[in-house]
């Protein structure tokens, strides 16, 4: 798998994970199911922290809530890029909205969020000040 920082949208910083749909992400049509959008979403937002958070190996993130809107459909052998655009919702809440293209085409686009967690008392807490001042300079100044 293949990840680029793709730089500013005029809104949010990007991120690009390269992948591709396999025989398992899908139905008995042939079509990659719901369940496979996440996994997809997931190995991004995993290349993401690997790629940014690399020194910080025990980010203590949960997921609170999700959304995906399919818009066209994936099939075994598609080879496509996932987009991630985090956005911090408050000093608790990373939120990293999504799109996933098959080459132009965009397919599916949602977001997931996490809830930053003390893992002692399992209740919200402030993320670390490195993620926040990092996502938050990074976003662009177009907004």
């Amino acid at each position: 798998m293949r990840c680029t920082f793709a730089g500013f949208d005029g809104e949010f910083m990007k991120f690009i994970h390269k992948d591709k749909v396999m025989v398992y992400d899908t139905d008995y049509q042939g079509v990659a199911h719901y369940a496979s959008y996440y996994r997809f979403v997931t190995n991004a937002a995993d290349a993401w922290r690997s790629k940014y958070l690399h020194s910080y190996p025990y980010v203590n993130f949960v997921v609170v809530e999700s959304k995906a809107v399919y818009k066209k459909p994936l099939r075994p052998g598609d080879n496509i890029s996932v987009v991630l655009m985090p956005e911090i919702i408050s000093d608790k809440a990373l939120k990293q909205n999504f799109e996933i293209y098959r080459g132009k085409t965009l397919t599916t686009e949602g977001y997931i969020t996490y809830v930053y967690i003390d893992k002692a008392t399992w209740k919200a807490t402030r993320m670390p000040d490195y993620l926040l001042k990092f996502i938050k300079q990074n976003k662009s100044s177009k907004q």
